[in-house]
């Protein structure tokens, strides 16, 4: 019986590998996240590259009046190809063809505390010829990069506090818990401004994300 128990957990070892040889890595709960696409759009503007922005149109439901990049859901058919959500979507808020945007790479995914996974792009833009979607944009602006390098977003912090639901089994974990769940914690956050505009939050941190990457490009 023992050599058969020894043989069994061989096997079941070996199928393990197996399983998890086959396989890539992939997020956690992905299919709980909100996912999204943004673009970083690089612009040429008096013989200058410089980023432009959104500034989101004040009658949207969520986060109106914000800065921030085009972008926006990924969807469904386009799960294993964000990038075509992220050149999509600038498209359609820029009013400029999909022909007009040269993708240039990713940045680092952002999952959110939030909920949202973010895939974030740098591309280049064909054309200054932009007719915004005012349902959807505002206005847009654009910053120089050689401003963004020398300024990078600050790097602040906000407190967080949690509640565990009521359908939790509260009472099955450690007591300690009760203290740390509710104590409050601190989250970083970022923020810059830039003339009348105030970029922060998700876009201020993958704009630092990106000034990170790519600061080398900037050293002689």
């Amino acid at each position: 019986m023992k050599v058969e128990r020894l043989l069994d957990s061989y096997l079941l070892e070996k199928k393990i590998e197996s399983l998890l040889a086959k396989r890539h890595t992939s997020i956690l709960d992905k299919e709980d996240y909100y996912i999204s696409a943004v673009l970083l759009p690089l612009i040429e503007i008096n013989n200058e590259t410089c980023l432009l922005f959104e500034v989101r149109a004040q009658d949207l439901d969520v986060q109106p009046g914000e800065v921030c990049f085009p972008g926006g859901g990924v969807e469904f058919n386009e799960l294993d190809r964000p990038h075509e959500a992220a050149v999509r979507e600038t498209s359609e808020e820029l009013g400029i063809s999909r022909e007009d945007i040269k993708l240039l790479g990713a940045l680092d995914t952002l999952p959110t505390p939030m909920g949202k996974l973010i895939y974030p792009f740098v591309g280049k833009m064909l054309t200054t010829e932009i007719a915004p979607n005012r349902e959807e944009v505002d206005e847009i602006f654009t910053v120089p990069l050689s401003f963004l390098i020398t300024n990078s977003p600050i790097k602040s912090y906000t407190d967080v506090a949690t509640q565990y639901c009521s359908d939790f089994p509260f009472c099955k974990i450690p007591p300690t818990y009760k203290k740390t769940w509710q104590k409050r914690w601190s989250l970083p956050i970022y923020y810059l401004e830039y003339d009348r505009f105030f970029i922060w939050g998700i876009t201020a941190k993958i704009l630092n994300n990106f000034l990170k990457l790519c600061r080398p490009a900037f050293q002689r």
